[in-house]
Formats: C-alpha cells, sequence, structure tokens
C-alpha cells in the first residue's frame, strides 16, 4: 500500500509542476511519442548505462548545468529531459523513468559509500601446520603472524 502511494503522490507532483508550467510560464513540453523516434534497445540502454547513452546517442547535450547533471546525477538527467520531450505522450513512461532516477541514484550512492561492507572474503591460511579457514566472522579483522630477523649469514 505505502508503495501505490508514493507512485500516485510522485504522478501527482509531477502532474502539478507540469501544469504550473505550461499554465503560468507557457513552458512547452515536447509532442513527440517516444516509440516513434526509439525503441526497447534504447530504453534497456537508457536504464542500465545513463552516462554511456547520453555520450553516444542523439540526446540533446550542451550546457553547463546539462555537463554537471551527466557527471553527478544521469538519471536524473534522463527523467528530466523524458518529462520535457514526453510528457504530453508518454506520461507513464516519464514515471518509469523518474522512479528509476530516484532508486537507481539512491541505491548506487550508497552501494558507493557502503562499498565493501555487505561483502566477506574467506582465506586459507596455515596455522601450525594445519590448514584452517579465514573469515572475518570466524577470525576477526586480523591474522596473527610470527616474524624472525634472519641472520646476515642466512642471507
Amino acid at each position: 500500500m505505502n508503495t501505490v502511494l508514493k507512485i500516485l503522490a510522485l504522478f501527482l507532483i509531477l502532474t502539478g509542476l507540469s501544469t504550473i508550467l505550461m499554465q503560468n510560464f507557457q513552458f512547452d513540453f515536447g509532442t513527440i511519442n517516444f516509440w516513434q523516434k526509439r525503441g526497447p534497445f534504447f530504453l534497456i540502454f537508457i536504464t542500465l548505462f545513463p552516462r554511456l547513452t547520453l555520450l553516444f546517442s542523439s540526446v540533446v547535450s550542451g550546457g553547463f548545468l546539462w555537463w554537471l547533471a551527466w557527471l553527478f546525477a544521469p538519471r536524473f538527467l534522463v527523467a528530466f529531459l523524458a518529462t520535457i520531450a514526453y510528457w504530453n505522450t508518454n506520461p507513464i513512461l516519464v514515471m518509469f523513468a523518474w522512479f528509476i532516477a530516484l532508486g537507481g541514484e539512491t541505491s548506487e550512492k550508497s552501494f558507493v559509500i557502503n562499498r565493501g561492507k555487505p561483502f566477506s572474503f574467506k582465506r586459507t591460511i596455515i596455522v601450525d601446520g594445519a590448514r584452517r579457514e579465514y573469515s572475518p566472522q570466524n577470525g576477526g579483522d586480523t591474522i596473527e603472524a610470527d616474524f624472525q630477523v634472519k641472520k646476515e649469514e642466512d642471507l
């Protein structure tokens, strides 16, 4: 139920903002149908690889803010461009773009911040001649080792 309310809230926010922009600021949203200009492969690539697709496709580019968004938040840039170009003809597709932007950017940033924490590794070590599996869960964060100073005649 909570997800349905979020979808409805996002749709109402986008509809309200677009209505205000069209009515008060004479902002023109595109009347191009997405499926006449693009196809399903473009949709898959722009979802999975937004920076590369924006860079190498015929999507509108330019301006300092565009390049800033391309560098730091490409999914938001895709959602913003989709809203401007396709809101009148494909509002459901634009809604999906915003969901992917909100969910994708958040999960990508949290993964980068928490990088490596959810993963563990196992290593086989030899302790007193016996092989033992070492992992942070059963062995702590350190591996004990004995060090001996070699004498000059051993070198």
